[in-house]
């Protein structure tokens, strides 16, 4: 047998026992978690909202899944007492952003987001800071948002009613801008940059989940849209695969005022919450309120051998463990703060919730506490 096929075999081997370990703690933290449920006091359920006057969807139509939505959507609204909402459809050169400040200047109480992590992030950045709330209705490949506030996936006529009758919650967001996509030289800083912006610093880019720059961006950008559409967010996990033995980043990151650092990585994240398809949590400690951005560096080494002990720290980590093993071949650190500026030796892909942006050799993102409203289960 070859050392290759060693080096496979054991990096199964590993992810195999992480994956064990994984089961048997996360059994044993449902068990623990249910007898405190039953101890514990009822906490009490948030205030329903009154019923909108006037809802306003903001939908994608080249989602197969919203034409089939689309009636089941409106006959529950009628049922509900909403006889005559607003159906405004996105377009290519407008993915949601005109359509729901449109909603908002016609007087919407609501507006509900129906399509994929794209459509959600253009309604967003339209009810920022305007306290109008925003509702989901999931029918994309990631439905990232919607898993991180328990939304129900698949299902459009209960993800309808949580967006119409349930509780208000204020939620941060994260913006990323580009001060430089590499048509910059390096040296240039980055105040330069502002003066004389290049064609991706012109604007933020909104988060609500996850950005990110290196090997989860190229992942993305490389996926098949045809292959995403047939078999969903298993597609990326085809597309990671042929980026295994990528290069190593060079990066120096500086959070908030504390002193720059210089890092060798994967892919560096900066998050709002962690939850991912496939009960992945990239980032354990994330609060989607807390004011706080969440970030993770991401290393390995040692090929194949090295991704799967980074594969065994990610399942391990969203169950609540924790290794802190000397030397290891693949590792995620964490640490947190309000902004985050990272400054790459070449341009790289960068992803704002599984949208690709464009490439970057110098990003800055922050947060922007409490100021997007969503529909979440009063429950």
């Amino acid at each position: 047998m070859t050392w290759e096929a060693w080096v496979a075999l054991g990096a199964l081997v590993l992810a195999g026992c992480a994956l064990t370990i994984a089961a048997l703690v996360l059994r044993r933290f449902s068990e623990l978690r249910g007898s405190l449920a039953d101890e514990a006091p009822a906490a009490p359920e948030p205030e329903a909202p009154a019923m909108p006057r006037l809802v306003a969807f903001v939908a994608n139509p080249s989602k197969p899944a919203v034409a089939d939505a689309r009636a089941e959507i409106l006959r529950a609204s009628a049922e509900l007492g909403i006889p005559t909402p607003l159906w405004l459809e996105t377009t290519v050169e407008d993915p949601g952003v005109g359509q729901a400040r449109d909603a908002v200047r016609r007087g919407a109480d609501v507006v509900v987001a129906v399509g994929g992590d794209g459509t959600v992030r253009a309604v967003a950045e339209a009810l920022v800071g305007t306290r109008v709330a925003m509702g989901i209705v999931p029918v994309g490949t990631g439905n990232l948002l919607a898993r991180n506030l328990d939304l129900p996936l698949g299902d459009p006529t209960a993800a309808l009613r949580i967006a119409l009758e349930g509780a208000d919650r204020p939620i941060d967001v994260g913006w990323l801008r580009v001060l430089n996509d590499g048509s910059v030289e390096d040296d240039v800083t980055a105040a330069a940059v502002r003066a004389t912006p290049t064609k991706q610093a012109s604007r933020d880019h909104i988060f609500l989940v996850i950005a990110g720059v290196g090997f989860d961006a190229a992942m993305i950008a490389d996926t098949d849209d045809d292959l995403k559409a047939r078999v969903g967010w298993i597609a990326y996990f085809v597309s990671g695969v042929r980026h295994l033995h990528g290069r190593r980043l060079r990066a120096v990151v500086r959070i908030d005022d504390a002193p720059p650092e210089t890092l060798r990585l994967r892919s560096l994240l900066v998050g709002n919450c962690g939850r991912l398809p496939g009960g992945i949590t990239l980032l354990p400690d994330a609060l989607i309120d807390d004011g706080w951005l969440d970030v993770a560096a991401i290393d390995t080494r040692g090929g194949v051998a090295g991704w799967a002990q980074l594969f065994g720290e990610v399942v391990l980590q969203g169950v609540g463990v924790r290794t802190e093993l000397p030397a290891k071949i693949g590792r995620i650190d964490h640490t947190r703060g309000r902004t985050v500026h990272a400054r790459f030796s070449s341009s790289e892909q960068v992803q704002v919730d599984g949208d690709i942006i464009g490439r970057a050799r110098d990003v800055e993102t922050r947060v922007d506490e409490g100021a997007l409203v969503v529909r979440v289960s009063p429950a």
